[in-house]
C-alpha cells in the first residue's frame, strides 16, 4: 500500500449491530476452511509447504522419525540416510514428512538445512510422548522417537509412519519394568507403523505379548509369517497376521481406521536378504553390549542408542550397513502402502475413513508481486548532491503487496497458494530462503528477467528524497501462468489480487470468480494501479477492496464519478469523503475497507437482514441493505516506535482475511488486522516476524483494551 498505511487498533466492545460491517457479511464462511487436520499451524507446530499442500490435496504422506538422525547413527551416515530415505519415499509416490523439534517447535517436514542441524548438533533431546511438553516449553531441540512421532503424525492426519525398528520390552524387563512407550502408543494412537519388526537388542517374545495386551494388530509383510528381528530376517517368533503386499497392508490399515478402534497397526518388514546380518553374530554382539551397559549402569532411554553403537563397533559396521538397508527398504514399502491407502480412502464405500476423519483444506490464493526493497536512510536531514558522500544506513527487505499478504496469512496459519514471478538472479535465492514458511509452488522463475527491486533514499528527517523501481517482471504474472492453477482458484474460499498484476490477468480472475461464485479481495497497491479492475465491468465480480483515500479517489475518477480536488485532513471530513466515494462501489461490492493511516480504518458496507455467505451475493441482496460505515480508531503509537510502514496496510488486510476464514465476527476480524498492522509498524521487515497464531488471535484481541468504535449511516 502507499503512505496511508494502517497503524492502529481499537478497544474491545461489541457493536450493537455488526451486520452493516464486514463480519455480518463474512462471519458465515461457507464452507469454512478446515486447515490441515486439527489446525497445526500455531505456537508449537510448523508444517512445511510440501506436506501441508499434500495433505490439503489428499495426496499420500509418510511420516518419518528423527531420533534415527539424532541418536541412531553417527554423522555423516545419519544425514545421508535421512536424505536418501526422503528421496525413496518421493520416488515411490508419497511426500516425506520428517518430524523433528527445533527450538521448541514441532516441525512436520524438514528442509535440508534443518536436517543438517539435527544431524550435526550435539546433546539433542530424545523426545518421546512424555517429553514433548517439557521440550517445547523450554525451547529445546531434539529427535522424535516412535511414540513422539506417532503423536504428531496423528495430529497432522498422516496415517502411515516409517521407521527402522520400534522399541519394546527390554531384556530382563520382568525385573526392571523397562518397557518402551512405543508399545503403549501403538495401543492408543491410530497410526500404521512400518518397521523392520522389533530391535533385536530387546526381548522380542515379551514385546509381542505386550502388543497383544495393548490390542495392536501386528502383521508380517511378504511371503513369510516369520516376525523379523531388525538386523535379522528371523526371530524365532511368528507374527499374528500376514500381508503379502502393499495393497493388502493398505486394506488392513483402512479397516483398522474405519473401525475407529483407536489403536495402531504394526507392519513388520524383513530386512533385504542381501543385507541381513547373521542372527548369531548379532546376538553375540548384543550380549557383549548388554554386559557393558550393565557394568556402566546405563538404563532407560540412554540404553538403546548405547547398545546400537556398541553392536555396530563389535560387528565392524555390519549392523550399521544392515540398519541403513532396512530403513531404505521400509521407506520404499511404506511409501507404496501410503499410495495404496490413499486410493482406498478416496474411493467411496471401499473401506475408507469416516467422513469426519478426512482432510478438508480449501486454502486461499494470493496473486501479486514480489519485490526486493533497498532503503537508504541518510544521517543528515539534507541530502548532499554533486557526487558527495552521504553517510547513512542501507537495509534490504523483501516486500511486494502480494508477497506481504501471503507472508502474513502464512504466519497466521492460513497459508495460501501464492502466484507470482521472480528472476533467476541472486535475489531469487534470497527470497526463496526467506519465504520458506510460505507456499511458493506457484511462483515462477523466469530466466533473463530481473526480480522486481525498489530503491528509496530517505533523509535523516524521514522525507523521501528519491525512489526508483524496476517492476517490469510483474507484467509476467500472466493469465497463462495463473490459469495453470485454475482448479485451485475454483476451490479457494477467497482469492486476493494486488494492483501489480496485469489488467488482463485481473479480468481473468474476476471472470473465474463470477462463474464459480468465489470471493475476491482486491488490494489496489497504489494510486496509479488502483483502477485496473474498474477499466471494465470486471470490478463487479469483486467482493472486497482495501484502498486508502487517494486510491479510492482514483477508482471513482475511472468510473466517471465526481471527485474532490483536495483530500481532507480532519477525521470527520475524511469519513464523510470516504463515505461519498464508496457509495458508487457498494452497488456491487460487499465491503470497502478504507485504510486511514494513523486514523485507523473505516468499513463501508450495507446492513442486511440475516447473514450472507462468503460467496458473492445477488444484486438484489446487496441493493436491499442500508448503507453504513464503521470507524475503528488506531492503536496509539509514537513516532519513535514506528520502524517500517511499508507492510502495515497489507498486514491489516491479511489479519482481517485470516479472521474471516476462521469464522470470526466483524470486531474480531478487524482487530486481528489492526493488531497485525501494529506489529508490522514496529518491525524492520514489512511483515513482522512476531505475527503468529499466538500473538494475533481471538484471545489476544479480547485481552486488549480498545477505543470506542463509531458508526455512521450513509445518507
Amino acid at each position: 500500500m502507499s503512505e496511508e498505511t494502517q497503524s492502529a487498533i481499537p478497544e474491545h466492545k461489541m457493536i450493537g449491530n455488526l451486520a452493516c460491517t464486514l463480519g455480518r457479511q463474512i462471519a458465515t464462511v461457507a464452507p469454512r476452511i478446515i486447515q490441515v487436520r486439527r489446525s497445526l499451524h500455531g505456537i508449537h507446530f510448523r508444517v512445511s509447504t510440501s506436506v501441508e499442500e499434500a495433505l490439503a490435496d489428499g495426496k499420500p504422506v509418510v511420516a518419518l522419525e528423527s531420533t534415527i538422525i539424532t541418536h541412531g547413527m553417527p554423522y555423516p551416515q545419519n544425514l545421508s540416510t535421512a536424505r536418501e530415505v526422503e528421496e525413496i519415499i518421493r520416488t515411490n509416490g508419497s511426500v516425506p514428512a520428517t518430524v523433528g523439534i527445533l527450538n521448541g517447535k514441532i516441525h512436520i517436514g524438514l528442509n535440508d538445512e534443518e536436517l543438517q542441524f539435527l544431524a550435526k548438533s550435539k546433546n539433542l533431546v530424545k523426545v518421546s510422548r512424555r517429553d514433548l511438553p517439557y521440550v517445547l516449553s523450554q525451547g529445546l531441540s531434539g529427535g522424535t522417537t516412535v511414540s513422539g512421532t506417532m503423536v504428531v503424525a496423528h495430529k497432522a492426519g498422516i496415517p502411515v509412519f516409517v521407521t527402522g525398528g520400534i522399541g519394546g520390552v527390554h531384556r530382563e524387563g520382568e525385573k526392571t519394568l523397562d518397557v518402551s512407550a512405543d508399545l503403549t502408543e501403538l495401543g492408543r494412537t491410530p497410526v500404521a507403523v512400518v518397521s523392520a519388526g522389533i530391535k533385536s537388542i530387546l526381548d522380542i517374545g515379551r514385546t509381542l505379548e505386550y502388543l497383544e495386551t495393548q490390542g495392536v494388530c501386528v502383521a508380517a509383510f511378504g511371503e513369510s509369517r516369520e516376525f523379523p528381528a531388525f538386523f535379522s530376517r528371523q526371530s524365532g517368533f511368528q507374527a499374528p497376521c500376514q500381508v503379502q503386499n502393499e495393497e493388502e497392508a493398505a486394506k488392513l490399515i483402512a479397516s483398522t481406521l474405519a473401525l475407529g478402534l483407536g489403536s495402531g497397526v504394526l507392519i513388520a518388514v524383513p530386512c533385504p536378504k542381501e543385507e541381513a546380518a547373521s542372527g548369531e553374530v548379532i546376538e553375540d554382539a548384543i550380549q557383549q553390549a548388554l554386559s557393558k551397559a550393565r557394568s556402566k549402569g546405563i538404563t532407560g532411554k540412554e540404553l538403546t542408542p548405547f547398545l546400537l553403537q556398541k553392536v555396530n563397533e563389535l560387528t565392524s559396521g555390519k549392523s550399521l550397513d544392515s540398519n541403513i538397508a532396512l530403513i531404505q527398504n521400509n521407506a520404499k514399502v511404506g511409501s507404496r502402502i501410503a499410495v495404496a491407502l490413499s486410493k482406498i480412502q478416496t474411493a467411496p464405500g471401499k473401506g475408507s475413513l469416516p467422513q469426519h476423519e478426512k482432510v478438508t483444506a480449501r486454502r486461499p490464493v494470493v496473486i501479486g508481486g514480489i519485490n526486493v526493497d533497498f532503503i537508504a536512510k541518510a544521517r543528515n536531514a539534507t541530502i548532499l548532491a554533486g557526487g558527495q558522500m552521504n553517510v547513512g544506513k542501507v537495509s534490504r527487505s523483501f516486500g511486494g503487496v502480494g508477497r506481504n499478504l501471503a507472508d502474513c496469512l502464512s504466519r497466521l496459519g492460513k497459508t495460501p497458494l501464492f502466484l507470482s514471478v521472480m528472476g533467476t538472479d541472486e535475489h531469487s535465492d534470497s527470497i526463496s530462503r526467506y519465504c520458506r514458511h510460505m507456499d511458493m509452488t506457484g511462483v515462477r522463475q523466469l530466466a533473463g528477467h530481473s526480480t522486481a527491486t525498489y530503491y528509496a533514499v530517505i533523509t535523516g528527517s524521514g522525507e523521501l528524497s528519491l525512489d526508483l523501481g524496476d517492476m517490469d517482471i510483474h507484467q509476467q504474472i500472466t493469465e497463462q501462468h495463473v490459469s495453470k492453477f485454475k482448479e485451485r482458484l475454483c476451490s479457494a474460499p477467497l482469492v486476493c489480487v494486488d494492483g501489480n498484476v496485469p489488467t488482463a490477468t485481473i479480468q481473468y480472475v474476476c471472470q473465474i470468480a463470477k462463474e464459480h461464485q468465489i470471493a475476491v479481495c482486491y488490494e489496489p497497491t497504489d494510486e496509479n494501479k488502483a483502477s485496473k479492475p474498474f477499466l471494465s465491468d470486471s470490478w463487479r465480480a469483486l467482493t472486497y477492496i482495501s484502498p486508502n483515500l487517494r486510491e479510492l479517489r482514483a477508482i471513482n475518477r475511472s468510473l466517471g464519478c465526481p471527485v474532490p480536488a483536495e483530500l481532507p485532513a480532519r477525521l470527520e471530513d475524511i469519513v464523510r469523503t470516504a463515505m461519498t466515494l464508496t457509495r458508487p462501489l457498494l452497488t456491487q461490492l460487499r465491503c470497502v475497507v478504507v485504510t486511514l493511516g494513523a486514523h485507523g480504518v473505516l468499513l463501508c458496507s450495507r446492513r442486511t437482514e440475516g447473514s450472507i455467505s462468503l460467496g458473492p451475493a445477488t444484486h438484489q441482496q446487496i441493493a436491499a441493505g442500508e448503507l453504513c460505515a464503521t470507524h475503528y480508531p488506531a492503536i496509539p503509537i509514537s513516532r519513535e516506535e514506528i520502524v517500517n510502514v511499508s507492510g502495515a496496510g497489507d498486514s491489516l488486510m491479511a489479519g482481517i482475511i485470516a479472521g474471516l476464514l476462521a469464522g470470526h465476527d466483524t470486531d474480531i476480524c478487524v482487530r486481528m488486522g489492526l493488531l497485525s498492522a501494529y506489529l508490522s509498524l514496529r518491525s524492520h521487515e514489512p511483515i513482522s516476524q512476531e505475527i503468529s497464531t499466538a500473538s494475533v488471535n481471538l484471545e489476544q484481541v479480547k485481552a486488549r483494551s480498545w477505543p470506542e468504535v463509531k458508526m455512521w449511516k450513509m445518507i
